[in-house]
């Protein structure tokens, strides 16, 4: 997925916190001139160095985008469809009929990825176009944990997983699915026809 870009309001926030932010080193105490234990050596050294400053810089300057998939880069910013727009109109209002379908529900992260791959790569092979994929949206959990707990883990796999090879060379778009075939549990896989 590609990064989202930084809102007005969070680089205000960001500048604020900059301002107040301290350096981690500081330059080492000045030696008290008038202790008669400082030896000669210490008073005769040069005052350190002060710090350089760091360059001025804004959030995300550096930050690459790059899609995952035609049609999934954000969750809130679809990109253009690379299918035909009257299919891809008919595909988000839920006219088409998936051919084929897998429900991932209850399955591992390592047992759901397998049988992604080899459902998609059947499919492909049997010359179908559109395939249902349902993850699910995943359970509302508090984690006791001190580490928060992503909800919906093959929800935010699966658009991953169908960018990787060997998936990447056979989906051709990978939109959320209509409400009566599992709205944001589930996704639209349209594959690309074989050679």
């Amino acid at each position: 997925m590609s990064r989202r870009r930084v809102r007005p309001d969070e680089l205000d926030l960001w500048r604020q916190v900059a301002r107040t932010a301290e350096p981690l080193m500081r330059p080492p105490a000045k030696a008290d001139l008038t202790d008669s234990f400082t030896p000669k050596a210490a008073l005769s050294q040069p005052a350190p160095k002060k710090p350089l400053p760091l360059p001025a810089f804004k959030v995300g300057e550096r930050a690459q985008t790059r899609d995952t998939l035609p049609g999934l880069t954000d969750y809130h910013t679809p990109a253009p469809p690379t299918m035909d727009r009257k299919a891809f109109g008919k595909l988000k209002r839920g006219k088409m009929k998936p051919e084929a379908r897998i429900d991932l529900h209850g399955m591992t992260v390592d047992r759901a990825h397998n049988a992604l791959n080899g459902f998609v790569m059947r499919a492909h092979g049997q010359g179908k176009r559109l395939i249902l994929v349902i993850t699910g949206k995943g359970k509302r959990t508090d984690g006791d944990g001190p580490i928060p707990v992503r909800q919906g883990v093959l929800r935010h796999n699966v658009p991953h997983w169908l960018s990787l090879p060997p998936l990447s060379q056979m989906v051709m778009q990978v939109s959320k699915a209509h409400g009566k075939h599992g709205g944001g549990g589930a996704y639209y896989v349209y594959l690309r026809r074989p050679r």
